[in-house]
């Protein structure tokens, strides 16, 4: 052992004396060596006494109870890695730790322990002092640690940050048992740091319920998830904090950039307009612009502190469309999705013809026109209907994630893995289908694995060697135009004429022809009560003429809050947004709307599955989001538990998570 600790002493002089400048490791070393006066073989642990300890964690306050309920969150997918998960305050305090009982006495003797003082200037190079210093996410790998009693320790440390950019905590989770590399860490990583944004995420809105929060993201489908940027606006418009993730929407070197200004300043709204649509209760995503360069983001605001209202208004006996309980338990066909439109009609004649054929179909189209809709409606008519069909967004998932979650894993392939391994998506669709949406998202190196996989129907789980056969059939999707990524060197030639046999594109909303029959299939399936559900002639007016630049996922969030606010389920003018009733008539509006099939929505005819198939994904997405925690996903998609349980149940979805 005497030997083991001097080689690393005489490694740390060695390496500390290097001149590499994006060596942080070396410059931690030399900052211990030169700033701290201390010996790696002489590093004692120090433990403040319960009393301080709970000083300290009083001083952080509610941001405890926050990082608890994360942690809790994410022991759950790492249970049975050997990792334990640390709560520190920014001075490197250990507030908190979520350890499995097994290892307690391991990471007790290890120092990693409530009370114990993990800052760089006690404990030399670690991923907790060390994150605090550098100010950024790390990983300090086994040898990678100053003290030689600290080489059998691996940690990966985020640091959290409060409203004002300041430190604020940081989050760790950490082995006592080395192994691997430290490239070998970027699982845990990424899920350490994931974790991070969602509590600083959670922490800005508390800090600013007195505020208005404007979340905003170039791309709709990510406003009010882990990505969007962050301002809270001050009720004189003026930007009062901003998080990272704005910054980083805006192209601005820190979020200082934007706080004291005008929200008129960076956006194109003011104030007025970010209270009137906080106080409407739609809550909906809405086009803004940025004064400087004109570009384009989608945006919700809402006061954090609301916990949201009633609307009560006049109301009449006449209504132009009518739902009834009974018709959302009808069945559904694949045909109903082409509604009355030639395009979809179109879409769903080619999609009959090569479902069972072999051949790879690509879907186009704008972000929320039902792009997944319309591969799970492929999957349910083809021979494959009886097994899987899994859904892989490839936007969503971070990059250092996206590997391990399409090929899988076997067991101890990489420190902080699951002890039994995992399928990835690709074997969870054998035999089913597996729809790829965003694949123009994937990053290149694993578009050549993917290519692989395709030609040869073979998949390597990461840290094998034996390759497992697969029955694959894969409907990918696409907003981006992939020829022009393929000519710009970004998307793979050969693996797109690999994917796109036939490329279908699904129409915007506002082209199409057919709007208020989707309507009424969306109310229909919207609606939860017991009575039926009615739209006035006005509303329904409003909400045809509307150009719903976010297609059918506004479409539905809208009518979904609108059923919400109704008194009497009746739907008017006064229960939707102002960009409803005042927004742009859509290029089709104006007399081209299947009048007659809304007329009677309610009463003949059944409505388009996929419909039901959209909630269920919906729901589904929610869940993993939220990591399968029933009152976070509740909230997500503002409805009751009760409500959630109700729908989980209706479509066959288990509480105990996937299979």
């Amino acid at each position: 052992m005497a030997t083991v600790a001097a080689q690393h002493e005489a490694a740390v002089y060695a390496r500390a004396g290097g001149s590499n400048a994006d060596d942080f490791i070396a410059g931690s070393w030399q900052r211990c060596l030169s700033d701290y006066g201390l010996d790696p073989s002489q590093i004692e642990l120090d433990v403040v006494s319960r009393s301080k300890l709970s000083e300290h964690r009083d001083e952080l306050g509610e941001v405890v109870s926050i990082a608890r309920a994360e942690m809790e969150n994410l022991a759950a997918q790492i249970s049975g890695s050997g990792y334990a998960l640390l709560l520190t305050d920014a001075h490197g305090l250990i507030l908190y730790n979520r350890v499995e009982q097994a290892l307690r006495s391991s990471f007790r003797a290890a120092g990693l322990w409530d009370g114990a003082d993990w800052s760089e200037l006690r404990q030399g190079t670690n991923g907790i002092g060390t994150c605090i210093v550098e100010h950024r996410p790390v990983t300090v790998h086994c040898a990678d640690h100053f003290a030689a009693r600290h080489t059998d320790l691996s940690c990966s440390a985020a640091p959290i940050r409060n409203p004002q950019g300041q430190l604020l905590a940081v989050l760790d989770a950490s082995s006592v048992q080395c192994e691997g590399t430290r490239a070998g860490q970027t699982h845990t990583m990424a899920l350490v740091s994931m974790s991070a944004r969602l509590i600083e995420k959670c922490v800005f809105l508390n800090a600013n319920r007195e505020h208005l929060v404007l979340r905003f993201h170039s791309r709709p489908e990510f406003v009010s998830l882990i990505h969007d940027g962050m301002m809270a606006v001050g009720a004189d418009g003026h930007i009062v904090a901003a998080d990272d993730s704005a910054a980083c929407q805006l192209g601005l070197e820190t979020r200082q950039s934007v706080v004291g200004l005008d929200i008129a300043e960076v956006f194109d709204v003011d104030a007025d307009m970010l209270h009137e649509r906080s106080t409407d209760g739609s809550h909906s995503v809405w086009p803004m612009h940025e004064v400087q360069r004109g570009r384009r983001y989608f945006a919700s605001v809402r006061a954090s502190g609301e916990a949201g209202r009633r609307v009560t208004v006049a109301r009449n006996d006449d209504s132009a469309l009518r739902v009834s309980a009974a018709r959302r338990h009808q069945a559904r066909g694949f045909a109903d999705l082409c509604g009355n439109d030639p395009r979809m009609a179109y879409n769903v004649r080619c999609a009959r013809r090569v479902v069972d054929r072999q051949v790879q179909i690509m879907l186009r189209g704008e972000t929320g026109t039902g792009k997944e809709l319309f591969a799970r409606a492929i999957h349910d008519v083809s021979r494959r209907a009886a097994s899987p069909f899994v859904a892989v967004n490839c936007a969503a998932i971070p990059e250092s994630l996206i590997e391990s979650e399409l090929f899988g894993y076997k067991a101890g392939a990489f420190t902080g893995a699951r002890r039994e391994g995992m399928r990835g998506k690709i074997l969870q669709s054998s035999g089913g289908t597996l729809f790829l949406d965003e694949i123009g998202d994937m990053p290149t190196e694993l578009q050549t694995r993917l290519l692989r996989v395709l030609e040869e129907r073979e998949v390597v789980p990461l840290g094998s060697e034996t390759p497992i056969t697969v029955d694959l059939n894969v409907v990918s999707a696409t907003h981006a135009d992939l020829k022009d990524m393929v000519a710009a060197g970004r998307f793979r030639e050969d693996l797109y004429y690999r994917l796109n046999g036939i490329t279908l594109t699904l129409p915007p909303v506002r082209e199409r022809v057919d709007r208020q029959a989707l309507l009424g299939s969306i109310l229909a399936l919207e609606h939860d009560g017991d009575v039926e559900a009615r739209v006035d002639e006005e509303a329904l007016a409003a909400l045809t003429r509307y150009s719903w630049p976010g297609n059918i996922r506004q479409m539905r969030n809208v009518l979904r809050t609108a059923l919400a606010l109704c008194e009497d389920y009746i739907i008017r003018a006064a229960d939707l947004p102002p960009e409803i009733v005042e927004g742009p008539m859509s290029a089709e509006a104006s007399g081209h709307g299947d009048d007659a099939a809304i007329a009677g929505a309610g009463d003949t005819g059944p409505g388009p599955n996929p419909l039901d198939s959209a909630e269920r994904s919906a729901i589904l997405t929610a869940l993993d989001d939220n990591r399968w925690n029933i009152t976070n996903t509740a909230t997500r998609l503002d409805m009751s538990r009760n409500t959630l349980y109700r729908k989980m149940k209706k479509h066959g979805i288990p509480l105990s998570g996937r299979g």
